[in-house]
């Protein structure tokens, strides 16, 4: 009898560890058994039902018997995938757009404006339409070829290619004289201030902030304009509220409220509402 009771007490448990298991795993995966649950086999194992559903793809809490679950975070794939990320993060880079500015790219991709120029080999925050802009990653290599100069032609090399731009812009913004204005306009069908220079300085490749504020924070400051400098004014408002193109002889460009017109920044009127001026060049 003694016997007896032994050997039924053995298959109870044979029949106990079969269905009433502790859904534990002894490996990277586990097989699932009859009467086990999503919620079982995460606590019998320290994990949480969302790791399980997350490494084994499962869009519900529904399993199968024999189907095999993933166990452990899959490493391999988080290793390669972050590999790759990275390896694309070091490539990307980006292509200026009107009215993009440094400070704003920085900004756009959680970096700062040093190092922007840094990347970029920049030595100025003037950035052109269309250049295209590393973001992330080192500096890529600069390699530079001595160019012996003509002698007594240093000053002229230097001086030429400024002036040229100089001029460019200011034959530019001429054309459009007598646009009406047109309260944020951008275009010659009509202009505001801030839009007019913006337009002015796109088609020689140089993307500007869209506002007077913005353009002033932006540019280098000057004690006193050159012809291309940008002047700005406190208008109708506290702060840079207007902004113009200096041409020279206390002559400016801009959009006034009569449309495209030159003036005389040292009249009654402007002289009063004079703030400074900041350079492109």
């Amino acid at each position: 009898m003694k016997k007896q009771l032994m050997t039924i007490a053995a298959t109870a448990g044979i029949l106990l560890t079969a269905f009433g298991g502790s859904a534990s795993a002894h490996g990277t995966t586990y097989t699932v058994r009859s009467g086990d649950c999503l919620s079982k086999i995460a606590k019998v194992n320290h994990l949480s039902v969302k790791q399980l559903k997350q490494w084994n793809h499962l869009t519900s809490n529904v399993i199968k018997v024999n189907q095999k679950l993933v166990m452990v975070a899959p490493k391999a794939q988080v290793v390669t995938k972050s590999r790759n990320m990275s390896t694309h993060t070091l490539s990307q880079t980006y292509t200026v757009k009107l009215h993009d500015t440094l400070s704003g790219i920085a900004k756009k991709f959680s970096t700062t404006v040093s190092t922007l120029k840094s990347l970029n080999h920049l030595h100025s925050d003037i950035i052109k339409i269309g250049q295209k802009l590393s973001v992330n990653g080192r500096p890529t290599s600069v390699i530079v070829t001595p160019v012996a100069a003509p002698v007594n032609k240093i000053n002229a090399v230097e001086v030429d290619a400024p002036i040229s731009k100089i001029q460019e812009v200011i034959s530019i913004a001429k054309k459009y004289m007598g646009t009406p204005y047109v309260w944020g306009g951008e275009s010659p069908s009509g202009f505001d201030c801030s839009g007019y220079v913006s337009y002015v300085f796109s088609k020689i490749g140089v993307s500007l902030p869209r506002t007077a504020a913005a353009q002033w924070s932006e540019l280098k400051s000057v004690g006193f304009p050159n012809p291309g400098d940008l002047i700005f004014f406190e208008t109708y408002k506290k702060g840079p509220s207007h902004v113009g193109i200096f041409l020279g002889g206390n002559q400016f460009i801009h959009a006034s409220s009569h449309g495209v017109v030159m003036d005389d920044m040292t009249s009654l009127y402007w002289r009063t509402k004079y703030l400074g001026a900041r350079s492109i060049f």
